[in-house]
């Protein structure tokens, strides 16, 4: 039995270590893509956070799966009619409820160009009648890091527990097992660069022309990131618990806002990698 067990962990290892090699061999070819490559980014994921069952985080008269909801269909049709070329794929349009490893696997199984994942913030003080102070922006994407810098996947990542065999689901997600971290690293190698850069690009849109507060980008181990086969980042669009910002988010012209700064993020993350 144990010679079975170190065989099956060598396999795995082995495994991890190939699509290591290949992984590395990708992300040198798209680090910096030429506009002579061939290259084309065709589609764009937009994920609307929570839904169902799940509502995130409560504002004092909104959740979060609602504005999450309403901000992603006017992205989708914002990038559907103004953006040649490209094609906007919602992981949920409805409130339905939506497990995070199948949002990843709508989002491979569509090939997407980049993951682009919505939510609401919401400030551990308690509820939205609270004076609530912190208020604005943050992007994360995937990474791990100290415990305490968690704050915000930890809080995202619950939504499993929502599902019914999130044991099983989730039982591979573990960086300190051997076989998952070469797995993990590979992937960080592939994706991270081109997930930050968009990450910064978000992050100059919403401060220098928007005007709105950021918290920045931040690496954490957000579950609904860890597995989509392109860069994706998390946008926390503003604190739904904090009563100036669930005004903001909930309105049109908040919300209108929002979009814009996406969808100038998006086109200018075309042409640093060259496919615009």
């Amino acid at each position: 039995m144990r010679v079975r067990i170190k065989l099956f962990s060598v396999s795995i290892i082995s495994l991890g270590l190939c699509l290591c090699c290949c992984f590395s061999s990708w992300a040198q070819q798209t680090d910096s893509i030429p506009a002579t490559s061939g290259f084309r980014f065709k589609t764009v994921i937009i994920d609307a956070g929570h839904g169902g069952k799940d509502p995130g985080a409560r504002g004092s008269y909104s959740v979060e799966k609602n504005v999450t909801l309403a901000i992603a269909k006017k992205l989708k049709l914002y990038i559907d009619t103004g953006m040649k070329g490209v094609t906007a794929l919602m992981t949920r349009t409805d409130d339905t409820f939506i497990p995070l490893n199948q949002r990843s696997n709508i989002a491979n199984q569509a090939h997407g160009n980049l993951f682009v994942s919505i939510h609401c913030n919401s400030s551990p003080e308690g509820n939205a009648a609270s004076a609530h102070k912190r208020k604005g922006v943050l992007l994360l994407v995937y990474g791990f890091h100290r415990l305490k810098e968690q704050e915000e996947a930890v809080r995202e990542n619950a939504s499993i527990f929502q599902e019914k065999d999130y044991k099983q689901n989730y039982e591979s997600y573990d960086e300190t097992d051997p076989s998952n971290a070469i797995i993990l690293n590979a992937y960080i190698q592939k994706y991270r660069k081109q997930s930050i850069l968009f990450g910064d690009l978000l992050n100059a849109e919403f401060t220098d022309f928007d005007g709105r507060p950021s918290e920045g980008v931040k690496e954490q181990g957000v579950l609904v990131l860890a597995h989509s086969a392109m860069p994706a980042v998390l946008i926390e669009t503003g604190f739904i618990n904090n009563p100036e910002e669930e005004d903001y988010l909930n309105s049109p012209g908040g919300q209108d806002a929002i979009v814009k700064s996406i969808v100038t993020a998006i086109t200018n993350y075309r042409k640093a990698i060259g496919s615009l």
